[in-house]
C-alpha cells in the first residue's frame, strides 16, 4: 500500500509539473502585429514590467452596435526592446510576439510577450 501511494504521488506531481510547463513556458504561437504604438510604461507593485499597447488599423465591435479600434495589449521582457520602443511611440511599428497560455507576474500582466523590433516606419505629418 505504501508504494502504491508513492507511485501515486509521483504521478501527481510528474503531472502537475507538465501542466505547468505547458501552461506557462510553452509556447502557443507567434507572429507579427502592425499598428501605431500608442505606449510603452514601465509598471507594477512587486514585479515591475514593460507593458505595451498598440493600435491596429480598422474597428471592430465587440457588442452590437459599439465601434472600437484593434488594441494589441503587450508586455516586453527585455529591456532594451522596451527602450527601444518607449522612443518609437507613435510610430507605425511591427513587432514579433510569442504568445503563451498564461500569464506569469514576472514576465508580465499579459500572455502577449514582445521579443523583437521588425519594422519602424515614421509617421509622416501632411
Amino acid at each position: 500500500m505504501k508504494k502504491f501511494g508513492c507511485i501515486t504521488a509521483l504521478i501527481v506531481i510528474l503531472g502537475l509539473a507538465i501542466f505547468g510547463y505547458v501552461r506557462f513556458y510553452y509556447p502557443f504561437g507567434e507572429g507579427v502585429k502592425s499598428g501605431e504604438l500608442n505606449y510603452v510604461v514601465h509598471k507594477g507593485v512587486i514585479f515591475k514590467t514593460y507593458e505595451g499597447k498598440l493600435i491596429q488599423s480598422g474597428i471592430r465591435s465587440k457588442a452590437a452596435g459599439a465601434i472600437q479600434s484593434y488594441e494589441f495589449e503587450f508586455s516586453v521582457e527585455r529591456e532594451d526592446v522596451a527602450r527601444e520602443l518607449m522612443l518609437n511611440s507613435g510610430n507605425t511599428v511591427q513587432l514579433h510576439y510569442t504568445e503563451y497560455f498564461g500569464a506569469l507576474p514576472w514576465r508580465g500582466f499579459t500572455k502577449y510577450i514582445v521579443d523583437s523590433i521588425v519594422a519602424v516606419q515614421p509617421v509622416v505629418i501632411e
